[in-house]
């Protein structure tokens, strides 16, 4: 029988504490308030699948994986937040392909908690392989997206680790790598040697070597394989700000996010705007527009059959206040943009019924005639 998902609170040793005060409150803050942010926006725009018939986008019915692509408790909101937090904090997303349509494409992907997850790349070997709470999966049985992807590394880096790898004088992303993902710069990291096990005087050995190494900031060479530890890659971001003591408006840049949206100071200058739709269309095009068009290409490629792909709406962050919203409205329908129905349409409105035309026409008079211009007599 299981434990309880929540255990009693008993007496003991704090584990995890560590030493808060109001400065490193502000930056654990900060990196919570950009990953929900981001999270929320991303997970909360409405969805739709096109088939591309020549040239043309034709909307279809979502398939099931777009609808619930965790099954029926992981609806796509859920599934989207979570998912994104797990890409903006360690820079990836796993999850276990569980189910499969006709093709072999995914119909259900079960996100795992990135702390069990390790990427596995082995010598002379292509394909990845990934332990997952302890198992390997190869790459058929797992989905994978990536963020902030780097020519050379098979896994994605996090907006605190992107900023560590530009900001360091790295000799290569290898040596970044291994200083990022194996634990090198991490207090209390481990180091696991897969071919053998290994005795006391040799793992003495293999300890003195990397302590030497990583204290003198060199590479340290261990093998043919690289393991990417995924919980080390989170666990370093947090180390890393703090051992730089960046402050909010700093986070604010690595995770993309404007400063006064998670409320940092805006040091020099007063953030001002016309209009809450000026506002968030800033946010979209500069901060949010690359982040959704990758999960949109990673979802169509990897769940949607070929010429179906998915788009995210993207205007629902573009909501205008209802004056402006009828002005722009009105101006669509008399230049002729939109139909009187597609207008409807935009305003969640069923299309106009013959009763419907006809209690206008009684309450405001018939429309103006269409006048055509007569042609000019000529003498």
């Amino acid at each position: 029988m299981q434990g309880p998902l929540i255990p009693s609170r008993s007496g003991g040793s704090n584990r995890g504490a560590v030493n808060v005060n109001e400065d490193t409150a502000m930056r654990h803050s900060a990196v919570w308030a950009s990953l929900r942010l981001r999270a929320n926006l991303i997970s909360s725009f409405p969805r739709d699948v096109y088939r591309d018939v020549n040239g043309i986008a034709v909307e279809v019915p979502k398939p099931p994986v777009i609808v619930s692509p965790g099954g029926k408790r992981w609806r796509w909101k859920e599934w989207m937040y979570a998912s994104q937090v797990d890409m903006d904090r360690a820079g990836n997303t796993i999850g276990l392909i569980t189910e499969v349509d006709g093709m072999g494409r995914p119909q259900r992907v079960d996100l795992q908690a990135i702390s069990k997850c390790t990427v596995i790349r082995k010598k002379n070997q292509d394909a990845l392989r990934y332990r997952i709470d302890g198992k390997e999966y190869t790459e058929d049985k797992v989905w994978h997206e990536r963020q902030y992807v780097v020519a050379g590394l098979d896994v994605g880096l996090s907006p605190v680790a992107y900023a560590a790898w530009s900001i360091g004088e790295y000799l290569s992303i290898q040596d970044f790598a291994l200083a990022w993902f194996g634990g090198g710069g991490v207090p209390k990291a481990r180091l696991k040697n897969l071919a053998k096990t290994l005795n006391d005087k040799e793992a003495g050995i293999l300890k003195d070597r990397w302590k030497a190494s990583t204290q003198n900031g060199d590479l340290f060479v261990h093998g043919n394989d690289w393991e990417y530890n995924l919980s080390q890659a989170e666990n370093m971001g947090s180390e890393w700000i703090e051992d730089k003591r960046y402050g909010v408006s700093d986070i604010a840049r690595f995770f993309d996010v404007p400063g006064d949206l998670i409320e940092a100071a805006v040091s020099g200058s007063s953030v001002t705007y016309a209009s809450i739709t000026q506002r968030n269309l800033q946010l979209l095009i500069m901060h949010l527009a690359p982040a959704v068009t990758r999960r949109e290409d990673n979802i169509s490629f990897g769940m949607l059959a070929v010429p179906r792909y998915l788009k995210m709406n993207t205007d629902a962050l573009l909501r205008m206040d209802p004056e402006t919203r009828s002005k722009v409205l009105g101006y669509r329908l008399t230049a002729r943009q939109i139909t009187p129905t597609e207008g409807r349409r935009i305003e969640n409105l069923e299309p106009f019924t013959d009763a419907d035309l006809a209690e206008i026409a009684a309450v405001y008079g018939p429309p103006p005639a269409n006048k055509t211009p007569q042609p000019t007599a000529t003498a």
